[in-house]
């Protein structure tokens, strides 16, 4: 029945309840990264015609695991007022008290966010505890984690064993899914456009006014948590072709290193191209991502590996196109010569010949018409059609049994 087509699904929805019952479990303000923004836009999303609860932590990472400020108090842009932090992930007595307050709220489902086995133990309890005819969602933002350890495999399976249905955003997190549950249902769609960082329609040149950049530069940019898994080192390795054939480039490298910052320096250093690099690092605030991104022409992910990128979607939410590497879902999301171009993990020589490409054949224009023309395939609206196929189909085959 997960096959069924999302048109048949529809028309048999309009048979039940307009106004469904949602409880979406999730980090969400003042917790920082990209799944907080995510559970936040899907909140929103959901709550334009259905009432929907959102539950979120109020411990989300003990501190020896996770020793980096969690939370952000002063970027609001994601706020959601009307969150409730229950669960603690690490206290089971808490973990079951917020699960019989999910419960008397009697919703049709519960949405869950799963990017990390760390939560295998909280999930599993509340799974137990959340009475019968309640459906369980999983949003699998990675089936597995990017750093694989002992015993990941076995608790991941543990937990989602006992989801009823699946949202993925890949077709690896689809391969890896089935291989754990074969008889998953699920939906495969894209990581909605994150639009909601275009706060205040800069225009280019006024972002890079702000950021002390020629209006008449070539801009492009790397945006995100400095991991080695991003490729970023390939990225600097391709920038002395990248300057030998272009004037005036410029390459924007912002966000958070961590320890090994120097390592890129040295590597920057030793390619002769300091002075075409900017680097801002640090954690961005919510407030402070548009300006990067309206400032650039093109938005580079270099990944050596990947499930996918929300660096992808925000860059075509501000209409902006990418380079990203054949890794992962990415190729997934990213038109060859449309929306952008896809080249081979690890190969500086392609990914230089691809950058200069886009400025040598003048392509921003044509790839701006192209992104505009997807943006309903990567909308929120086109989510929340899901979610609610996704609910109508569980909701029959329960009936059926």
């Amino acid at each position: 029945m997960c096959n069924a087509p999302a048109l048949q699904i529809r028309k048999e929805c309009r048979y039940m309840s307009n106004r469904k019952k949602f409880v979406i479990i999730g980090p969400v303000y003042p917790y920082k990264g990209g799944i907080a923004h995510y559970t936040a836009l899907m909140y929103r999303a959901l709550m334009t015609e259905d009432d929907v609860t959102l539950v979120s932590y109020s411990m989300q990472y003990p501190k020896f695991l996770f020793k980096k400020e969690q939370r952000d108090w002063e970027n609001k842009t994601f706020k959601i007022d009307e969150a409730v932090y229950w669960i603690n992930t690490a206290n089971p007595i808490s973990c079951i008290n917020a699960t019989k307050k999910i419960n008397k709220l009697n919703p049709d489902m519960v949405i869950i966010q799963w990017w990390h086995p760390y939560f295998a133990p909280c999930y599993f309890i509340m799974m137990k505890f959340l009475k019968k005819g309640i459906q369980k969602m999983f949003v699998c933002h990675n089936v597995f984690p990017h750093e694989r350890f002992i015993m990941d495999r076995w608790l991941t399976k543990l937990v989602l064993g006992m989801g009823d249905s699946f949202i993925v955003h890949s077709e690896l997190d689809k391969n890896d899914l089935l291989e754990i549950k074969p008889d998953a249902c699920f939906k495969k769609t894209f990581i909605p456009t994150y639009n909601a960082f275009k706060l205040n329609n800069i225009s280019k040149e006024n972002a890079r006014e702000i950021l002390d950049l020629p209006k008449n530069e070539k801009v492009l940019l790397f945006f995100g948590f400095v991991r080695e898994y991003k490729g970023l080192k390939w990225l600097i390795k391709a920038m002395p072709s990248i300057v030998k054939r272009l004037s005036n480039v410029k390459l924007l490298i912002v966000g958070d290193f961590g320890a090994d910052k120097n390592v890129y320096l040295s590597l920057i250093e030793e390619s002769g191209i300091t002075d075409s690099i900017e680097i801002y690092d640090g954690y961005i605030p919510d407030g402070e991502v548009e300006k990067y991104f309206a400032a650039c022409d093109l938005v580079v992910c270099p990944y050596e590996s990947a499930t996918q990128s929300a660096i992808v979607q925000i860059a075509y939410g501000f209409e902006k196109p990418v380079v990203v590497t054949n890794v992962g879902g990415l190729p997934e999301v990213v038109e060859d010569n449309r929306t952008g171009y896809i080249v081979e993990s690890k190969n500086p020589i392609m990914l230089a010949d691809r950058v200069c490409e886009f400025y040598e054949k003048d392509k921003e224009k044509e790839f701006y018409k192209h992104i505009v023309k997807k943006a309903y395939k990567f909308s929120w609206d086109r989510m929340r059609e899901v979610v609610k196929e996704l609910n109508c189909l569980e909701r029959k085959n329960t009936n059926e049994k």
